[in-house]
Order: structure tokens, then sequence, then C-alpha cells
């Protein structure tokens, strides 16, 4: 009898999911976009093999609500257990309040919301061992506030799946992976575009009927709890419905073989669609974006890079004077915006070593990073490839033994590392170097004397400097020239480093701390290195990643793309400033011109400095890709939306022209043919390349 009753609330959910589910299947197979008719064959795949699909599904995301029901108990309230458990929690809650914990480091609402889960926690333990006369009325108000959410949160799915269907005729993809990176944008698009107050309202009302329904059937439970021994059996139970269904989920999922695509995605089920699409990072560039003729897309690309033949990018870069194979130490600095250099306006005296040094350098006044994300840059320098849709190649299964910048130094007899202060498997950077040919420097390359600070991203950048010295040494005393591309961490929420080194304290978690720290850092690298005997034959390169920020008025503001690149080497390049639109995959296709590489190449990336290049730029989001050339910017979007952009600058005051970023995007009525076409042969022929394994080394 227990079993029946421990059983009926989850069984009443469901029931539920998978009857919402069957009727959102009815009204997305009506939906105008879906074309094409379906055989009796298909209607029973979809709404037969869909249905069962439905029920695994919520079977394992269920396992949060019998965990729930599980937890229920009146033994954990009895003396001393209640308040040896409420006393525990009372320090928990103590302790994540006012000491340095692991949610601190990370800053930003973590610990508030960590405080609010465990001081909630906390309070209804309370009322439950103190109240033990209105324990059952309480507990009754909890369950049904659980119902209440689960009911919710299954009504609220519907509602989502059926207008992201009738937006892009597909079941949950990478786009509603990135919705909830864009939360912000989601949301205030949402708002725009929708009735929301009557939405919401009436799904506030519907999950209300639903649940008085389900409490009022189910309620029994909780005046009959089962003994610890009955819950064994239970999570015995619960334990083989899971590996059952986690064995048949993809079974089911490999029966969406249809050639009607629409007959797979209707049978799919939407939550097992998002998390398939949350692990592969993936989005067709040739099923949601505009596309040309494929011959005519790398016909439209040779214009733009002369050298290449056919359908691939390879091509011979030649050089009539002798290789110089100086080492060269690329630093990709975290969220280095340009605004946080004087050069661009600042006034707060925040990079007064990189200022200084850009002046002693070739200075890139007008390069643009590829995306917003930390992999996006690393992506764009090691590869030199435009950004495609959806994750970055780092985080794709697909990411080892592409045409890399390591490979050309490798050729030539390099020692190629990649340093990272923290610990290279976070955003999947270990497993992407090193399948590209990378030996690995990271956190746990480090003895405990070897750290003086540390948070949750890694030791601090000077800690890592050192490291890199040490290294360096190292490698020159090998003999051979060494590659190595350090990425910092410092300048990285939660701002936290070590306190005496400027004139901002390491434990206030201010932005402005966490630039002027890192450019601190990178002076004493710099102070260093110059006492070894290998700086002399040394390039330094040092770029940011991305922008601090990529929030502006528009998909793809122009001021949230821009950042400072450095080329530093005295005595051997001569300092200069660099005003042509560039892009970040043009940084170390220049810097191997500047050493005179004669080598073959598959980079969409070009030298600046060649007489040949034409300026252009390439921003993006996860979605939204971007193409800068002659004062347009040309975005394509899902599903194949193109917009175009007249930049107009607005100038700032203060700020030489050279080092302006600020531009008025001004929406044009009709594209471009001209440029429409560029932006597509340059975004659909690197897509084509990565999915024909057309930039394998």
């Amino acid at each position: 009898m227990i079993f029946k009753k421990f059983f009926r609330p989850f069984l009443y959910l469901l029931g539920l999911y998978v009857a919402v589910c069957f009727l959102l299947r009815i009204l997305l197979i009506f939906n105008p976009i879906v074309t094409g008719g379906f055989s009796l064959g298909s209607i029973l795949k979809i709404f037969f093999l869909g249905s069962i699909s439905n029920a695994l599904v919520f079977i394992v995301i269920g396992v949060l609500f019998w965990l729930y029901l599980l937890f229920l108990s009146d033994g954990k309230y009895k003396k001393p257990f209640g308040y040896i458990i409420f006393g525990l929690l009372l320090l928990l809650l103590i302790y994540i309040s006012f000491f340095d914990t692991i949610f601190n480091q990370y800053g930003g609402v973590v610990p508030t919301l960590a405080i609010t889960f465990v001081g909630i926690k906390t309070f209804l333990f309370g009322l439950l061992l103190f109240l033990p006369k209105y324990r059952k009325k309480i507990r009754l108000v909890l369950y049904s506030t659980t119902i209440f959410i689960f009911v919710t949160a299954i009504l609220l799915n519907g509602i989502s799946e059926f207008f992201f269907w009738n937006e892009f005729g597909v079941r949950y993809n990478f786009i509603a992976v990135d919705y909830l990176i864009y939360t912000n944008e989601v949301i205030g698009n949402i708002m725009e575009s929708y009735p929301v107050l009557p939405l919401f309202t009436g799904l506030g009302v519907a999950s209300l009927g639903v649940t008085i329904f389900i409490v009022y059937k189910t309620k029994g439970y909780l005046n009959h709890l089962p003994s610890f021994f009955q819950k064994i059996k239970l999570v015995l139970l619960n334990i083989l419905a899971v590996l059952l269904a986690f064995f048949l989920i993809p079974a089911l999922a490999h029966l969406q073989n249809a050639q009607n695509i629409f007959t797979n995605e209707l049978q799919a089920d939407g939550l097992h669609k998002f998390y398939d699409a949350f692990l592969d990072n993936s989005l067709n560039y040739f099923k949601f974006y505009p596309t040309i003729n494929q011959q005519a897309a790398f016909q439209t690309l040779q214009k733009q890079i002369p050298e290449i033949k056919g359908e691939n990018t390879l091509r011979n870069i030649t050089d009539s004077l002798p290789e110089e194979h100086k080492n060269v130490v690329l630093i990709t600095v975290e969220s280095l915006s340009e605004e946080f250099l004087s050069h661009y306006g600042n006034k707060n005296n925040l990079t007064p070593f990189l200022d200084s040094l850009a002046d002693k350098s070739l200075f890139f006044t007008n390069l643009y990073a590829n995306g917003n994300r930390t992999v996006r840059g690393l992506e764009a320098l090691t590869l030199s490839l435009p950004p495609t849709p959806g994750e970055s190649i780092i985080k794709r299964k697909d990411n080892k033994n592409k045409f890399n910048i390591g490979n050309i130094f490798k050729q030539r007899g390099y020692q190629v590392k990649f340093m990272y202060g923290g610990y290279s498997y976070f955003d999947n950077m270990k497993d992407f170097f090193e399948g590209n040919g990378y030996d690995i420097v990271d956190r746990s390359n480090f003895k405990p004397d070897e750290i003086t600070f540390a948070n949750v991203w890694g030791v601090c950048d000077e800690d890592m400097a050192n490291k890199a010295i040490e290294t360096m040494n190292a490698e020159a005393a090998g003999g051979k020239p060494f590659f190595n591309h350090w990425m910092t961490v410092s300048n990285h929420r939660p701002y936290t480093f070590p306190n005496g080194k400027i004139d901002i304290r390491g434990d206030v978690k201010s932005r402005d701390g966490g630039v002027k720290y890192t450019d601190y850092a990178l002076h004493k690298f710099f102070l260093m290195a110059e006492k070894q005997p290998w700086f002399k034959n040394t390039i330094f390169i040092i770029v940011a990643d991305h922008c601090a920020s990529s929030a502006g008025r528009t998909a793809l503001p122009m001021d949230k793309y821009r950042i400072p690149a450095i080329v530093y080497s005295p005595n051997f390049i001569q300092p200069q400033e660099i005003t042509k639109l560039c892009s970040q995959i043009d940084i170390m296709p220049t810097v191997l011109g500047l050493m005179h590489f004669t080598y073959s190449t598959k980079f969409f990336g070009q030298n600046v400095l060649d007489s040949a290049y034409i300026p252009r730029a390439f921003i993006a989001t996860y979605q939204d890709l971007g193409f800068i050339r002659d004062s347009t910017l040309t975005v394509l979007s899902p599903v194949k939306q193109i917009q175009q952009y007249r930049l107009v600058k607005e100038p700032m005051e203060g700020v030489q022209p050279q080092f302006q970023s600020m531009y008025k995007e001004i929406l044009l009525s009709k594209p471009d043919e001209i440029r429409k076409n560029e932006t597509i042969s340059f975004y659909q022929t690197a897509s084509w390349l990565l999915q024909n394994k057309g930039y394998q080394q």
C-alpha cells in the first residue's frame, strides 16, 4: 500500500508531462511551418514512440521529485537528531554568511544564492522541529508548493516548446542553450514580442488548478510516510527505473530516422533534444543560416583571399627573406576591453604598463574580437578561423588535429605550450590544446610553495608569470626555440588578487582592480624576462580574448568587440600604429609575416601588413554572425535572416581618431548584395570545411 501511495504523486506528474507533450505534438503537427504529409506509420511513430520517450525522460527528470518524497520523515525531528541537524544547519549558515568560502571566491550572486538556499532550508527545518503540532499543516503547504513548482515547469516547458517551434520549426537545439546564456536579451525579447501578462496569468491559473487536483488525490502519502527499510526498497526500484530509462532513451532516439525531418522532430522529446544540444554544442549553418551555391561561395572567398583555389583555403605563403626563428610568447589577457587603456580614453590609469608598451610596439588600434567568451578568443588565435555558429570548436567533440598555429611552429622544431593559471580541463582547453599538439602547463604543475595567491579560477597572474619564466628558461636551455601561449586569469570575477600590489585592495572584488593587477603582473613578467638571455630573440604578443562585456544597444555592438593588440620585440619590430580594420584571426599570420615564414596554410586569417590585405573583421555571438567591411556591418542570424547596418562614428571627446570605437548602427532597409555574399562566403565556407574535415592538419 505504501508503495502505491509513494508512486502516486510521481505518476500524476508523469501523466501530466506525457499529456502536455501529446497535446503539444497535435498543435505542432498542424503548425503552418510544417510542410509535407505524414503516413499512418509516421503518425504512429510520432505519437506512440514519442509518448514513450516523454515518459522515460520524465523518469530521469523526476529523480528530483522522488528524492524530495524520500527525504520526508518524522524520525529526523526526534531528539537528539533534530537538534543536531538544526545546529549543523545553523553553523553552515553562519559559515557561508560570515566567512570566506568557495561561494565568495566566485563572487557575483553566487554567495547570495547559497546563503538564501541554506537560510530557507534552516528556517523550514526549524519550523518543523519546534512546531510539532503544526508539522502536518506546514508539510502539506511545502508539499503543495513543490507540486506547484513541478506543474508550472511542465506547463511552461510546453509553452516554450510551442513558441520555439513556431520560430525555428524544430525542437530545442543549441539556440535554446544559447538563450540560457543571454538571459537578459531573451527576457527582453519575450517581453516585447508576446502578450506576457495574459500568458503568465493563464499559466498561473492552470498550474494552480492542476496542483489542487494532484494534491487532493495524493496528500494521503503525507499521513503514512514509509519507514527506513521501505525507503531502501523504494530507492532500489527508482534506481532500476532510471537505469532502464538511460538505456532506452538513446535507443528510441536512434529510431528518429525518417526521411521527413518533421517526423523526427515531432517524435523527439524536447528536453532530451535540449540535453543533446548542450553536449553537442553545434548549430548547423546550412540549416539555419542563409547560403549561396557552394562553388560560388568559394569563388567569392577567392576575391578576398586571392591565393586559394577550388573548395578549400589551402595556399602557399612565400617570403623572399630568410626565416627568423625567434621565440614567440602569445599572452591572451582575460577581458581586456580597449576602454581600459588610456589611448582609448580611459582616465583612471588602469594599464600604465600596457599603455607605455603600446607606444614601443606594433599597436593594432582597430582590431576586433571574434566573440564574447574566452574559448572564442583562443579559437581565433589558434585556428585563425572565423567563428562558426554554436559553441566554440574548443568545446566540440571534433576539436582535434585541426590546422593550427602551433603546428606551423612545430614543423620548425619549436617547443609548443599552452599555459594557464587554472586547471585547464575548464572549458575543455586541455582536451583541445593537447589534441592539437600543445604541451600543457597549468595549476596542476605548481608546487605548493609556488602559489602565493589563488582563487576559484587559478593562481594569480604573478605566480603564473614566475612559472612562465621558469618554463621558458628551461626551454631556452634545451637549445630549441619556443612558442608559448599564456592565458591570464586574474581579470575575471571575483577579481581577487594579493593585497599590497597596487593602489586598489585585492579583496574588494573590483573589475578596475582586476585590470590594474593584471597590468602590474605583466609588468613584473617583462621585468623578469628582460634579464633572461632569450629575451632579445623573442617576440611578445599581448591581446585580449574578448571585451569585458558584450551587451549593448544592438545584437552586435561594435564598441563591445574592439580590443587592443600589441606586438613587442625591441630591435626587431619598429613601433607603429596599425589602423587597418582587422580581426583576431589575423594576428598570428601577421606575426609569421614579420618572421618571414614561408609555409603552407589553411588559415582564413591574413597578414595585415601585406599590401594585398583587404580590411575586414568578424564579430559574433553563438548565433549572430557579423562581418564588418567598408563601414557596413552585415549580420547573419537564424532562421536565414540577414540584416545590414551602416556604421556612423560617434566621436568621443579627447580621443584621437585612430582610437575612436563608438558607432551608431543604422539598420538598412535593403542589404547590399555584394557585402551580403561576402559575409555568407566566409561563414559558409568555414562551416563547410569544418563539417567535411577540410580544416584538419
